[in-house]
């Protein structure tokens, strides 16, 4: 129960993520809904793709498409107040990278991968819903900007994930440190501006 709650929290937050996105670029009611559609289900489709699911997710449980319809009216209607959080937008992209890093995880786990395919897929279903949402609104995706501390916020909670999973500690514990991890370290990392070191000798 916990893990489906963590789901849909990543849902609806992504969701309105992508909601904020579609508004900024002036989209039309529809684009808005595919885009906060694509943001919160595209890593998690992808995901169950790789894992051989079929039908995928949120195909055989329709509460995950209600949550998106719902996230893409409360994201409409109260447009206004979020723009009075001037990191709005930031904030909801990075709660959804932290609840679905997890959600990833345990979906591999299930599957019985070794650790280290598990964090790729932690990774993947927190990313790559952010990846389809910029690409279709022509825009660099936020987890190839060197400015950008994203995925390895996703790796780093993985990794977490799995030395809980060496102490005796109780699950629901393992689950939420890692979540707490990948958002502490994507909003530090966006307060103090760190960013990768560059593969390029020129000055950006």
């Amino acid at each position: 129960m916990f893990y489906y709650i963590i789901d849909l929290l990543g849902t609806v937050a992504f969701t309105i993520s992508g909601v904020m996105v579609a508004m900024n670029k002036r989209l039309d009611p529809f684009g808005i809904f595919i885009i906060g559609f694509v943001t919160a289900l595209g890593g998690g489709t992808i995901r169950d793709v790789l894992l051989g699911i079929s039908p995928v997710t949120w195909l055989i449980n329709t509460t995950y498409m209600y949550a998106v319809m719902g996230s893409v009216v409360i994201g409409v209607l109260f447009r206004d107040q979020l723009k009075y959080f001037n990191k709005s937008l930031l904030l909801f992209d990075t709660i959804g990278i932290g609840l679905y890093t997890v959600v990833g995880l345990e979906k591999g786990v299930a599957a019985g991968l070794h650790p280290i395919m598990c964090i790729a897929l932690g990774t993947v279903s927190a990313c790559f819903g952010g990846v389809l949402r910029d690409i279709l609104c022509n825009e660099i995706p936020v987890i190839f900007r060197r400015k950008e501390i994203y995925a390895t916020a996703c790796i780093l909670g993985g990794i977490s994930y799995f030395v809980l999973e060496l102490f005796d500690i109780k699950s629901n514990v393992v689950f939420a440190f890692p979540i707490v991890v990948v958002i502490t370290i994507r909003l530090l990392a966006v307060k103090y501006n760190l960013k990768l070191p560059s593969v390029y000798r020129d000055k950006e």
